[in-house]
């Protein structure tokens, strides 16, 4: 049994003031997948950089206060790495993986873009070097005779199941009709599988991220963009997928819940 927990904690620092130091105490995660950590590791707190029980990689960004992936596990990786191969994007705090018995994880952040600006075309940058490395890493790990699961906020929402206002946002990031071939692509070509969608094939979401603006929490007017997408012959160990989705709005510790999947062995 392997239990793999995604989560954008949206700044790590505060989301440790809001209950994620709680949240990590409680899981029963082997596997914990950070995003927006946005925290070099000398500025986390000792409980939130090498909490008891876990071993941790962080990979910060470059610029200061932005990005930043890390990983927890229960036991300690085979190996860690960190980025891609990529000259641009290595650097930013945007991807790590680690090597476990018989699987690799890896957290991902993929840049959120916005129209009309710079922002989206590093997106399309990304996302043009990102997909040729999903082939290679998982032909590299099917000839170790590993799965793959690639986890994180991977800042598209597939479907028109995978967001509640999806006619409002047509033109917006997140959703345009390019992204969304991308990611489709991510499944076809490389093979990959989005775990929690093929356990909830008929489902409106079920949404990971919700706008602190207006109610959109209260309403559950959110977006599914946190996925695991993880290699064929893992997929089909999933026994069970879902959003760890707060009680309350007072109650969250970041704009994004934990997306938790349990593989069976």
């Amino acid at each position: 049994m392997l239990t793999v927990t995604s989560v954008n904690v949206n700044g790590l620092r505060a989301a440790a003031k809001k209950g994620f130091v709680e949240w990590l105490a409680g899981t029963a995660a082997d596997v914990v997948c950070l995003q927006e950590v946005r925290a070099e590791p000398e500025q986390l707190p000792d409980a939130v950089r090498e909490p008891a029980g876990w071993f941790t990689a962080h990979a910060p960004a470059g610029a200061k206060g932005r990005a930043g992936v890390s990983l927890y596990t229960r036991r300690e990786p085979d190996a860690v790495r960190v980025g891609f191969g990529s000259a641009e994007f290595d650097g930013s705090g945007r991807y790590i993986e680690a090597d476990l018995p018989g699987v690799t994880v890896a957290s991902l952040y993929l840049p959120s873009g916005e129209v009309g600006t710079e922002r989206q075309d590093e997106k399309y940058r990304f996302m043009d070097e990102f997909l040729p490395y999903l082939r290679e890493l998982r032909t590299r790990a099917a000839a170790d005779g590993r799965e793959v699961v690639v986890c994180g906020d991977w800042n598209i929402a597939h479907r028109e199941a995978d967001l509640k206002n999806w006619r409002g946002n047509k033109k917006n990031a997140g959703f345009l009709p390019e992204e969304r071939e991308w990611l489709s692509r991510v499944l076809d070509e490389a093979e990959y599988t989005d775990v929690v969608r093929a356990l909830h094939p008929d489902q409106e979401g079920p949404y990971s991220w919700w706008s602190y603006r207006g109610r959109a929490f209260d309403n559950d007017a959110g977006w599914r963009i946190d996925y695991q997408m993880a290699s064929p012959g893992l997929a089909a160990r999933a026994a069970k997928g879902f959003v760890e989705r707060a009680a309350t709005h007072e109650e969250r510790w970041s704009d994004h819940a934990p997306v938790t999947v349990v593989y069976e062995a």
